[in-house]
């Protein structure tokens, strides 16, 4: 089953319409213990497309379930159901239901983690953390603040900082470099600079652009042609061995070193060494003609 091919009816597409998504999900039934089983148990077999439109759809509502517990991350909820329900279709395509799990407990693994990997990868154009203690720390930062009653944007105290850092188990420091992150949240580049006036600019228009223009593209292209074409020429130059010697030594994924050319061709590794630096100034000689 290819990931998106169940999803590519207006019925699976949240961005079209989220609030007709999530109204048109509730018509699929939420399936019995035994259905499910047994449908799982075939699909294993069959891997029929139309099993497993029932037990994804089926779940379509604990997607948006996992993704609501996302919401205070600023990110849109139909990009982020969307990533939820790839998860789901991994989910089914890795269930085993002999292993005594309800499906459900299987995908929602499945589901926060696809969910979990867009909002780091969406959250912050600078890396969060890649250790499983950093994104722990993500995750759950702002729940253990509110847990201390701190629900707004003030300092924590050390008695709070290293409360949590103890409890999530990472130093002091990470926590209140996070939580400056996630007081700081990156803003937009279409942010309107200047909301009154009728045509203002947006914070894009002010950032330069680093990549070469077309004309330098193309100026950049032929000069690449050129040297190739001159290079062709020039090794024309070489004789048999010392075009082997120099494409094993500088131009081939692996270089061979000196001493198995030498016993190749029953040298010294001096003279290979030599045969090579001499090969690279004929050409170099030959360009500069």
């Amino acid at each position: 089953m290819k990931n998106g091919s169940l999803f590519e009816s207006e019925d699976f597409s949240p961005e079209i319409n989220l609030a007709r998504y999530l109204q048109s999900i509730r018509r699929f039934p939420i399936l019995e213990p035994e259905e499910e089983y047994m449908l799982a148990k075939e699909y294993v077999k069959t891997k029929d497309k139309k099993i497993s439109y029932k037990l994804v759809t089926s779940h379509l509502r604990l997607v948006v379930k996992v993704v609501s517990k996302f919401k205070g991350y600023g990110l849109p909820m139909a990009e982020m159901i969307s990533e939820g329900n790839i998860g789901l279709l991994y989910a089914v395509d890795k269930f085993d239901p002999d292993k005594g799990f309800r499906f459900s407990t299987y995908a929602l693994w499945w589901i926060r983690a696809a969910v979990q990997k867009y909002v780091l990868n969406s959250w912050s154009m600078v890396k969060i953390g890649t250790t499983a203690a950093q994104k722990k720390l993500f995750f759950n930062l702002r729940k253990m603040k509110n847990q201390f009653g701190l629900t707004d944007d003030r300092e924590m105290s050390h008695e709070v900082l290293n409360a949590i850092a103890d409890i999530l188990d990472v130093s002091v420091q990470e926590v209140t470099d996070m939580n400056t992150r996630l007081k700081s949240h990156d803003g937009s580049l279409n942010v309107q600079l200047d909301r009154e006036a009728e045509d203002g600019g947006e914070l894009l228009d002010f950032v330069a652009d680093s990549k070469p223009n077309q004309e330098e593209v193309i100026s950049k292209n032929e000069i690449m042609a050129q040297r190739k074409l001159q290079f062709n020429e020039a090794w024309k130059c070489l004789n048999p061995r010392e075009k082997d010697i120099l494409f094993k030594r500088r131009l081939c994924e692996k270089s061979i070193t000196l001493e198995d050319l030498s016993k190749h061709y029953s040298i010294s590794k001096e003279r290979v060494r030599q045969i090579e630096l001499n090969s690279i100034r004929k050409i170099r000689n030959n360009i500069m003609q």
